[in-house]
């Protein structure tokens, strides 16, 4: 499947996720944001902040053990329940993937709920 064809299906698939309580995107394309635009993502069992920094360049934190303070890391994007990975997408209800500078993969617990704020930034 062409990746156009496959962030399509997600989109499809994102839509038919029921919504919580906070007001959440159900797909965020990182390659259409702007540097410096802040992610606030919460996932089943963490909330991270995310600052795109260009390309898959990010500073995340929010995970006690791997960035409990921002660090560097590169965004791999949403992972299907194949393992495969959409690349510099997030998408509700699904796993995103990340690796720290040290090449330490990180996927998370399912993504819940996710919003761009494009004014902050992580100090």
């Amino acid at each position: 499947m062409r990746k156009s064809g496959i962030r399509n299906q997600l989109r499809r698939d994102a839509s038919d996720i029921a919504g919580g309580g906070m007001i959440s995107q159900e797909v965020i394309d990182c390659a259409n944001l702007a540097k410096g635009s802040v992610l606030d993502i919460e996932t089943r069992s963490r909330h991270y902040r995310i600052e795109c920094l260009g390309g898959d360049s990010i500073h995340i934190s929010g995970h006690p053990e791997y960035c409990p303070e921002p660090v560097a890391a590169s965004l791999q994007g949403a992972v299907d329940k194949h393992g495969e990975v959409t690349s510099g997408l997030i998408v509700r209800g699904k796993p995103l993937r990340f690796v720290l500078s040290d090449r330490r993969p990180i996927t998370t617990t399912r993504v819940m709920h996710l919003r761009v704020d494009s004014q902050d930034r992580i100090q």
